[in-house]
């Protein structure tokens, strides 16, 4: 067995997953799985997971994250404590709401004496102001990293693979908007990483030894533009050339209710995922790659990662998590994500 493989192997390891029912979640279960790890999944109605293939081999616990009760039982015996909640609604009220169950969250991890906790939180710039999400997504890593429970704080930028709402937002602009008027910041510097490459670092973090107790930027092999991004799209998917066109004015509020009102992509999911691409989000350090290892073969390009993403388009009926490339649209996904007609491309 090669030594990555060793490294993953979770026999007789537990871990809880929060967040199951998300885009990560719902893929991180069967990978977990896959390499031998008891997995719990603690889900406020279990009725939203009684239909996922993985069910009966995993543990379902029914309760709320912000319940110190319902932590407690579902963080017995855990090894590792895999963090994927945030509000993405942008209704008043989540900043504070966010930061109270993280320091729930981690209070009761500490608690129940678990070895590691691993949160997903978005890649960002260490200077100038951040947006709302992107500040409070911080905030969580570092109260979690704060808890006294050794914290591993994976920072992507866009997560390339159907399914994944900032890449449903890249794909419903580039295929309902032949022409576009966008704002400037469309040239902002970004580097997307493939989610088969995001769910190998989160299933190597559970190995970290327990001193690491720190962010680590993730990423794929390219830096790109939004527009570069979106002309490549246009050509993967074989749709004409897009024509984009900038102007310097358009809010993150006025941008946001544009890509809801041209996209399937609810609005309040757009309003973080504009905010955040006000920012350059271009990984700062690759130490994940000696900590975890890279993923075999070495991380997908961005071209790859859309190939392998829109590969499963227009699946019926969808398939379940776990049953095929992850970058597929699932079953587990919202009936606007993986392109096809229910998405209303």
């Amino acid at each position: 067995m090669s030594e990555s493989a060793a490294h993953h192997d979770g026999a007789g390891r537990r871990a809880l997953v929060t967040g199951a029912t998300g885009y990560i979640g719902s893929r991180l279960v069967p990978a977990l799985l896959e390499r031998g790890w008891t997995v719990r999944v603690l889900t406020r109605d279990a009725d939203k997971v009684s239909d996922r293939t993985w069910v009966e081999r995993a543990e379902v616990v029914e309760g709320d994250a912000t319940s110190r009760t319902d932590l407690a039982e579902a963080l017995a015996d855990v090894d590792v404590a895999y963090y994927l909640l945030h509000s993405m609604d942008s209704e008043g009220g989540f900043v504070e709401r966010d930061r109270e169950m993280a320091r729930t969250f981690g209070r009761a991890a500490f608690e129940a004496e678990v070895g590691r906790i691993v949160y997903l939180s978005g890649l960002h710039p260490h200077e100038g102001p951040l947006s709302d999400h992107l500040a409070s997504r911080v905030e969580v890593g570092d109260l979690l990293m704060a808890s006294g429970v050794p914290t591993a704080v994976l920072q992507a930028a866009i997560i390339l693979g159907s399914g994944s709402a900032s890449f449903e937002m890249l794909r419903h602009l580039t295929s309902r908007l032949p022409v576009m008027v966008t704002p400037k910041w469309l040239d902002n510097r970004i580097q997307p990483i493939a989610v088969r490459d995001v769910l190998h670092y989160l299933v190597g973090a559970a190995d970290l030894p327990p001193d690491v107790n720190r962010t680590l930027d993730v990423g794929g092999p390219d830096v790109l533009t939004y527009r570069e991004m979106i002309t490549r799209f246009a050509r993967l998917a074989g749709m004409f050339p897009r024509t984009i066109v900038t102007v310097p004015v358009l809010t993150p509020r006025l941008a946001s209710q544009w890509v809801g009102f041209v996209t399937p992509v609810p609005t309040g999911l757009a309003k973080p995922l504009v905010e955040s691409l006000l920012h350059e989000v271009v990984c700062e350090e690759s130490d994940v790659d000696e900590l975890v290892g890279p993923p075999p073969g070495g991380a997908l390009g961005y071209d790859r990662a859309v190939t392998d993403a829109i590969a499963g388009d227009g699946a019926d009926p969808r398939p379940e998590p776990g049953t095929v490339d992850p970058a597929r649209v699932t079953a587990a996904d919202p009936a606007w994500a993986g392109g096809g007609r229910g998405a209303g491309s």
